[in-house]
């Protein structure tokens, strides 16, 4: 959702209603603005997609049913509180 002015490399994402900082450092060269969705493993922004894209992996990811259930419940307890890490508030 914004691209953070002191570190350049983190951006604040929304994920299934989890915020979050991710590390967008592997994308320096996509030009990411707020409203890009991107594909995010482990804390780490993999590539850009576009929203048809994004709206197919939710879908799988979706249909897999408990284990996607249990993975955005665990990623919504998990906390990261080092510098310039933590909950966002704003790159879908």
């Amino acid at each position: 959702m914004e691209i953070l002015t002191d570190h350049t490399d983190l951006a604040r994402v929304d994920v299934s209603g989890v915020r979050r900082a991710i590390n967008v450092g592997l994308l320096e060269d996509e030009n990411l603005k707020p409203g890009d969705w991107i594909l995010i493993h482990v804390g780490f922004a993999l590539s850009k997609i576009d929203e048809e894209e994004a709206k197919a992996a939710m879908e799988f990811l979706e249909g897999i049913g408990q284990a996607y259930d249990d993975e955005i419940a665990a990623f919504r307890e998990s906390s990261l509180d080092a510098s310039g890490w933590g909950e966002a508030d704003a790159v879908r």
